[in-house]
């Protein structure tokens, strides 16, 4: 996979322990990556990066926020490859917690930033923000790579932040030759097995589940671009593939969202995803919330024409693939996060994408 470029590469990801980093650390394990994680301890139990159990993965607790710390784990690693997923990820908790959202989140990237410009062997820097970086005018409208970026609520106006940083960084520091070529990544609401945050709807709908209750949706009428974890994992992959083999127009902003059929209302997803978990109960909570977008969107034509990325899995294969998961855990089994992980890459062969 990905012209085999990540077997022995000393890769560096932060955000290991979390939903997304855990299972881009099975990824790039699986691959026979040399991998450091950078991270907090995961927030719950169950969490799937204990799960997972990947014994060759230099596990380090480290906050971002800790320059001094995160420079020398980063010297000590020497990094090849840099995937950047840590940071505080919760729109509502940034309410809570508007100051560390943003320490985390900008001045974490600058630290991370920071310390990979003295690492000599550094070729390929990924920074993963968020698709909710752009300035919503809630219309039925795609966000491209090159529209104005905002945000409402302290999360999405530092992920915001983050992506200025990176274009800094990248105009200022890391412009010559022989500098490491840096990319942001922006992605959808992403959905799996293995993710037990708090105030995401997969999660909140399993703990609801199992608790034998009926979740109270906030905002059924929401709509967002669901895509499976998979998804722009290979995203993220394949930019790391191109900057790390020195394609310098690779270094910029990427949009790895779903396709149109993917980009549904928060009750169209539950009553999907219900017809392989039956079980699941939900209904709407009339009580007033704080601010969350009505409407997101992402056009992803960037990464389809220029990368050859596109997704492997349709809407229905990646609801089915994320109540199995949790129907399995709930069972007793163990993850079958890597036999899902090779039923992706066998979708991605058939389908003919370009990584595989």
């Amino acid at each position: 996979m990905f012209g085999n470029i990540y077997h022995n590469r000393r890769v560096l990801l932060t955000g290991h322990t979390g939903f997304k980093g855990s299972w881009l650390a099975l990824w790039l394990w699986t691959m026979g990556a040399k991998v450091t994680g950078i991270a907090l301890d995961p927030e719950t139990k169950p969490n799937h990066w204990d799960m997972l159990a990947l014994g060759d993965v230099t596990d380090l607790r480290i906050d971002i926020r800790d320059h001094a710390a995160l420079s020398a784990a980063v010297a000590q690693a020497r990094p090849e490859i840099v995937f950047h997923l840590a940071a505080q990820p919760l729109v509502r908790r940034s309410y809570r917690m508007p100051r560390e959202t943003w320490e985390t989140n900008v001045m974490g990237t600058v630290n991370l930033l920071n310390a990979c410009r003295a690492i000599p062997d550094l070729r390929a820097i990924v920074a993963v923000t968020t698709d909710k970086c752009y300035e919503n005018i809630e219309a039925d409208y795609a966000y491209k790579e090159n529209d104005k970026l905002g945000g409402h609520d302290p999360y999405s106006a530092s992920k915001a932040g983050t992506e200025l940083v990176a274009a800094s960084y990248r105009s200022a520091f890391f412009h010559e030759p022989d500098a490491p070529l840096l990319a942001t990544a922006r992605a959808g609401n992403v959905i799996g097995g293995g993710d037990w945050s708090e105030d995401r709807l997969i999660p909140d709908l399993v703990r609801a589940q199992a608790a034998g209750q009926s979740l109270a949706i906030r905002s059924p009428n929401a709509t967002r671009p669901w895509q499976h974890v998979l998804e722009p994992l290979a995203g993220y992959l394949m930019l790391g593939h191109a900057l790390y083999a020195g394609n310098r127009a690779a270094a910029s902003a990427w949009n790895f969202g779903p396709d149109a059929e993917s980009t549904l209302s928060v009750s169209a997803l539950l009553g999907r995803i219900g017809a392989y978990w039956p079980a699941m109960k939900w209904h709407v909570d009339g009580t007033p919330s704080v601010h969350e977008a009505g409407m997101l969107q992402l056009d992803s034509g960037k990464a389809h024409r220029d990368l050859g990325w596109r997704p492997a899995w349709g809407v229905e294969t990646q609801l089915e693939m994320t109540a199995a998961w949790y129907r399995d855990h709930a069972d007793g089994g163990r993850p079958t996060s890597a036999a899902q992980l090779a039923a992706y890459a066998d979708a991605a062969r058939k389908a003919g994408l370009s990584w595989c």
